[in-house]
């Protein structure tokens, strides 16, 4: 009996192992919303990391967060660090381009609770009088990774914090911009 547990268990494993080998090298989550504010207003709120205290929904999750700013205050080459709660953890954002009210792009770094290197986009389109934002990231999946994204789907893990991020983002360009 306690060989027939035993083998079942390695089954088991070895199946867990060969699905998780089969699920993809990377990953996507993006959310938009539109936003009653010129596109312009919305750019500056994303191009510049200091803004993001405002309305990023880690920034809320931990008041006592340790900020760190270097390089421009805005645009290429400006670097956010952070060290905060299990909650946040502890990584780095820098923006490696940026097209003025049309793209941000970000190298966003995380040391913990895990290592990893993502690439996020802010994509700004006008609607009208309003803007369309886009946030998404897109990151690889090592084997670890994978195995973890078995139980844990990223999409499920970080699309609600674009959805409230981009709901905050829109509370305050909608705010600032009324007459």
């Amino acid at each position: 009996m306690l060989r027939f547990v035993l083998l079942a268990l390695v089954f088991f494993v070895v199946a867990l192992l060969g699905i998780a080998a089969m699920q993809p090298a990377e990953f996507r989550v993006e959310r938009s919303t539109s936003m009653a504010a010129p596109v312009g207003e919305v750019f500056v709120q994303v191009n510049d990391l200091h803004n993001w205290q405002q309305w990023s929904p880690w920034a809320k999750r931990d008041p006592a967060m340790q900020t760190i700013f270097e390089g421009p205050s805005a645009g290429v080459g400006a670097v956010h660090r952070w060290v905060g709660n299990n909650e946040v953890g502890e990584g780095s954002m820098t923006i490696l381009e940026s097209r003025p009210d049309e793209l941000v792009r970000i190298k966003l770094v995380f040391l913990k609770p895990f290592e990893a290197t993502n690439d996020v986009v802010f994509r700004f389109a006008p609607e009208g009088e309003n803007t369309r934002v886009s946030w998404s990231m897109t990151g690889s999946n090592n084997f670890i990774g994978k195995v973890v994204h078995l139980a844990m789907d990223m999409d499920k893990m970080v699309g609600g914090d674009f959805e409230q991020g981009l709901a905050q983002l829109k509370a305050q360009v909608e705010e600032s911009s009324r007459p």
